[in-house]
């Protein structure tokens, strides 16, 4: 078996990306960020299916000097691309066949992969007879039956309903718990972020933003969609940044009275449930959006609909500021 590897990435793709990152054996670094700031661009990159200057070491080696082939890689794509003529067996049984494993010991590794997440079951049934959980478990055991030294997961669980995710996250946390190698996770989702993560990488417009482990970014935003994914408000001001959770944030219809330092007047952009609260936004006269989460009653007694004027405070003792990281 290789030596553990160390992932050091310097990488470019001109015009979409242009991402550093290191990562450690046993790292699952989740790559989040707005859509279009070159998360899954990076993850093709790392793949081989496009084309990108500088350097990605694995195990000593330059993944990007390397063809498609020869990279020790596994991918989960957001779409699954499975093999619609394939069934789920074949489909797993694939890479390890293109690399030359004879057909018996490439399926009995298929079975092996697909007992192990669950879907043994399902081996002879091809992609259009499985469920969007089933296609996403079998597409997992894919990028997993070659052996990678880097396994690269492009959101796996989108377009699954919630407890589906739920479960599908929990199996996943599992295996990258026994993982060896590096995992990187494209992932629009907070708890995939804060559960699965060892270390967080955030990109913005194509560069890191910030990096840390999962805590160090939620405690600290570097960027406003970070913040919302952790479901903070933040608010820059004279180099500082302000953090502070929606159920600090008082919504009333007059200017606030006593001893809220922070106050913002707005207008209501929009309320939906959360949980046990109503979440409202709030466009303030800055233009920000900022949230607050209300209890049902509060929201009837104040006529929270979009278009009403309302004011929001904080008091200083429920905001973590810190000075804004050198740009």
């Amino acid at each position: 078996m290789s030596a553990a590897p160390r992932l050091d990435v310097a990488l470019r793709v001109p015009g979409r990306v242009d991402v550093t990152l290191a990562a450690e054996p046993g790292d699952v670094v989740a790559v989040i960020g707005p859509n279009g700031a070159g998360k899954s661009t990076l993850l093709h990159a790392l793949a081989g299916l496009v084309t990108a200057e500088g350097h990605a070491r694995l195990d000593g080696r330059d993944l990007l000097g390397l063809p498609v082939p020869e990279r020790t890689v596994g991918m989960v794509f957001q779409d699954r691309l499975l093999f619609p003529h394939l069934t789920a067996l074949a489909n797993v049984a694939f890479g390890p066949r293109a690399r030359g494993v004879p057909r018996s010991r490439a399926e009995a590794t298929a079975r092996d992969w697909l007992d192990r997440l669950g879907i043994g079951d399902l081996a002879a049934r091809r992609p259009g007879a499985l469920s969007g959980g089933q296609a996403q478990r079998v597409a997992i055991a894919r990028a997993l039956a070659t052996e990678p030294r880097l396994l690269l997961l492009d959101e796996p669980m989108a377009g699954l309903d919630v407890g589906v995710a739920t479960a599908l996250r929990i199996e996943l946390a599992a295996h990258l718990r026994a993982y060896d190698g590096v995992a990187l996770l494209v992932t629009h989702d907070a708890l995939d972020a804060l559960t699965l993560a060892t270390r967080v990488l955030v990109v913005d417009d194509g560069r890191v933003a910030q990096s840390g482990t999962p805590a160090e970014v939620a405690q600290r935003p570097a960027t406003d969609h970070v913040a919302r994914l952790v479901g903070l408000n933040v608010v820059r001001d004279g180099g500082l940044t302000r953090c502070f959770p929606p159920a600090a944030v008082t919504v009333g219809l007059a200017a606030p009275e006593g001893s809220a330092r922070h106050r913002w007047p707005g207008e209501v952009r929009g309320v939906a449930p959360h949980g046990d609260a109503l979440r409202v936004v709030v466009r303030t006269a800055g233009g920000r959006d900022l949230i607050a989460d209300v209890t049902p009653a509060a929201a009837t007694e104040l006529g929270l609909v979009p278009g009403r004027r309302v004011w929001l405070s904080v008091k200083e003792t429920s905001v973590n500021a810190y000075a804004e990281a050198p740009g």
